[in-house]
């Protein structure tokens, strides 16, 4: 028996449910799934890496700004801690490399003045000023990002720590990787405050 002679046969015995399996039939219909499938977006070389920078950046920033200004000095002194970074000098590192990075990707030298040692700006020392530091930091690595795409992402320029040349793409990547380290030793710091870092409060 072929599909139609079978839903004949329904039609005739057993006429009140035609409508169901019509409307069932329309809604599988492969055509009509395929429809409304989303396209899927087509990701560009550039924005694989920016959105690494950005997960950080959303998670960083808001670390640095759930600190109080009177806990920025803080550094553990229990254990093996002696000489590690203040909550401070954490956030201020991680904004010198951002820098360093950003410049180098784009082959100019830092817009601010006095990160060599990568401890970034003895002046700045606000809570305030520290986060505008950071966030601008950010603006820098993410218009760096932008000059990266399809054709030049292997390609190499200068390597900011030291002779010889690195892949943009090995650049680009250490952003993230370096930001999130330094990011777990600050929800340590956060927590050892008695401060749920603001990633794990949802």
């Amino acid at each position: 028996m072929n599909m139609r002679t079978r839903l004949g046969l329904v039609a005739c015995s057993l006429p009140g449910l035609v409508l169901v399996l019509t409307m069932t039939m329309t809604i599988t219909t492969p055509g009509a799934a395929q429809a409304a499938k989303p396209k899927e977006e087509r990701r560009t070389v550039t924005m694989v890496l920016d959105h690494t920078v950005l997960n950080l950046e959303h998670e960083f920033v808001p670390a640095a700004e759930a600190m109080p200004e009177d806990k920025y000095g803080f550094a553990p002194t229990g254990g093996e801690f002696k000489g590690v970074r203040t909550f401070a000098q954490q956030i201020k590192h991680v904004a010198a490399v951002n820098y360093e990075l950003g410049a180098a990707l784009l082959e100019q030298k830092p817009p601010v003045p006095d990160i060599g040692d990568e401890s970034g700006p003895a002046s700045i020392t606000s809570k305030a000023d520290i986060l505008k530091f950071l966030k601008e930091s950010f603006e820098y690595v993410h218009k760096a990002i932008a000059t990266i795409n399809e054709t030049n992402f292997v390609g190499t320029v200068r390597s900011p720590f030291g002779e010889g040349s690195v892949s943009r793409l090995g650049l680009a990547t250490t952003v993230a990787s370096h930001g999130y380290d330094h990011y777990g030793q600050m929800v340590e710091y956060l927590r050892m405050n008695g401060i749920v870092p603001p990633a794990s409060r949802y």
